[in-house]
C-alpha cells in the first residue's frame, strides 16, 4: 500500500478497541509491553516521584483510548481532563472509567503499576484512584484555536501527549504548530510531557493501514525549544518488538516546561 493511501487518524477514525486488543493488551502474543507499557511508565513514575510536578489540572491529549500513561500522574493532580477527537475513543474510554460489563481490560496495567511502583498491596485501590481523578473526557477539535469551543478550560498545570502527535502530524510545520497549540493550554511554567515513537512511517489497525509522521529525537528536541519550552529530559527505547504491525525504531520520552519569559 503506497503511503498516500494509509488513513489519517483524526479524518478517518479507526477502530480503537481494536488498538488496544493489538498493542496494549495482556495477551502473550502481544509484543509490545516493554515499549508501549513498560517503557513510558517507568518514565513517569519516576518524573512524578521528583515531586516538581502537580497541581489542580492536567490535560491528557493522547491517540486512542489510552489510558496506562494516567496511573502514575492521578495522585498528583485534583483533576485529569481527557479530550478525544473521537466519539468512538470516548465511548471506549467511558466503557473502563464506568466499569462497565465488556470493557477493556486494564488489570495487567494496574499490577504493573504497583510492580514499578513497589506498593503491590495498593493494587486493589488503584484503578479507583485513576477512575476518581479523571472528571471529565471532552471531545476537543484539534484545527480550533480553542481545541474545547465552547468551553474554556482552566490554564492547566501540565499535558501529557502519548502518541498523538505521531498520527495527527503530517509534517514537521504540523507538529510545531500543535506544541504551539499545547503552550497556549499551558500555565506559565506548566509542563509538558510527550511520549512517541521514532523513525515511524505507519501503523495497521485491524485492516487498516495509517499515516504516521516520521521524526527522529533530534528534530524532536529542536522543535520542543523552538517553541518556547525549557527541555528537563529526554529519554530514547530502542525497539525491542518484533511486529510487522507498526514500523518505529525506538521510543521517545520528553519532560519539558513553558517557559514563564516566553
Amino acid at each position: 500500500m503506497d503511503s498516500t493511501t494509509h488513513k489519517i487518524y483524526h479524518e478517518h477514525g479507526f477502530d480503537s478497541r481494536k488498538h488496544l486488543e493489538d498493542y496494549l493488551s495482556d495477551n502473550p502474543d502481544t509484543a509490545f509491553g516493554d515499549d508501549a507499557l513498560i517503557f513510558p511508565m517507568e518514565n513517569l513514575t519516576s518524573l512524578f516521584r521528583r515531586g516538581h510536578i502537580n497541581g489542580d489540572v492536567l490535560i491528557d491529549l493522547t491517540s486512542g483510548s489510552l489510558v496506562h500513561h494516567l496511573y502514575a500522574a492521578c495522585e498528583f493532580f485534583q483533576h485529569i481532563i481527557v479530550l478525544k477527537v473521537s466519539d468512538r475513543c470516548i465511548m471506549e474510554l467511558k466503557r473502563w472509567l464506568d466499569s462497565r460489563t465488556g470493557a477493556f481490560n486494564w488489570g495487567h496495567v494496574t499490577k504493573l503499576h504497583a510492580d514499578i511502583e513497589g506498593n503491590s498491596d495498593q493494587y486493589e485501590d488503584k484503578e479507583k484512584k485513576v477512575r476518581s481523578a479523571i472528571p471529565h473526557v471532552m471531545k476537543c477539535d484539534l484545527e480550533k484555536e480553542n481545541m474545547t469551543d465552547p468551553i474554556d478550560l482552566p490554564p492547566a498545570d501540565c499535558i501529557i501527549s502519548a502518541g498523538l502527535l505521531d498520527v495527527i502530524c503530517k509534517d514537521k510545520d504540523d507538529y510545531r504548530r500543535y506544541l504551539r497549540k499545547f503552550s497556549r493550554m499551558l500555565k506559565p511554567g506548566g509542563h509538558l510531557i510527550l511520549i512517541g515513537t521514532l523513525d515511524i512511517t505507519y501503523y495497521t489497525v485491524g485492516k487498516d493501514k495509517f499515516h504516521a509522521f516520521t521524526y527522529d529525537e533530534d528534530f524532536a528536541r529542536k522543535a520542543v525549544a523552538a517553541e518556547g519550552f525549557v527541555l528537563d529530559s529526554c529519554k530514547v527505547k530502542k525497539r525491542t518488538s518484533v511486529s510487522d504491525l507498526i514500523d518505529y525504531k525506538g521510543m521517545i520520552f520528553v519532560a519539558a516546561h513553558k517557559d514563564p519569559l516566553v
